[in-house]
């Protein structure tokens, strides 16, 4: 067997147990993206969803109960009109925040979206978050060529982590 025709199968053995494509199943579609940035600023409502992102109330009910089944938001009576639903972040939708900074800040290094976006801010001082970075266990910023994939006996996997010529161009 080549080493290519291993990187494969080990690549394909790991593929099975990567939990990306759950995540990107619950959360990865666009509507549900859009839904997940109003609730993280603040929208509770159907209808707030509905009037600020334009989408269709049938799309936007399935979206909802996928992410309230997901356990990203919870749906509760509105205490102050108890015939209104009122949707809020769970403590596992809170935790998206990172992943949807995240997600902004490369879109506006990319130039998606437009050139006069509003600036996410620390509410205490009002001046813009730092930029997101991976890093090491100890804090170390990592980029491509710093990486390598291991197993849970700590010993390192025959997988690529990105090409050469890919390496090269990240840095």
């Amino acid at each position: 067997m080549s080493r290519n025709e291993s990187q494969v199968r080990a690549f394909q053995t790991t593929s099975d147990a990567c939990p990306i494509p759950a995540a990107i199943e619950l959360i990865g579609e666009r509507w549900t993206c859009l839904i997940l940035r109003a609730s993280i600023l603040g929208l509770q409502h159907f209808e707030e969803y509905q009037a600020c992102l334009g989408i269709a109330r049938n799309i936007l009910s399935d979206r909802l109960a996928r992410l309230v089944s997901g356990g990203i938001l919870e749906r509760s009576a509105d205490p102050n009109d108890r015939r209104r639903v009122v949707y809020a972040l769970t403590a596992r939708g809170a935790a998206l925040l990172p992943v949807l900074v995240a997600l902004r800040q490369w879109a506006i290094d990319q130039g998606l979206g437009t050139r006069s976006h509003p600036v996410l801010a620390d509410r205490r001082d009002r001046r813009p978050l730092a930029r997101l970075e991976v890093t090491a266990h100890d804090g170390r910023v990592v980029g491509l060529e710093d990486l390598v994939w291991v197993g849970q006996d700590g010993e390192e996997l025959d997988l690529p982590v990105a090409s050469e010529r890919q390496r090269r161009e990240a840095a």
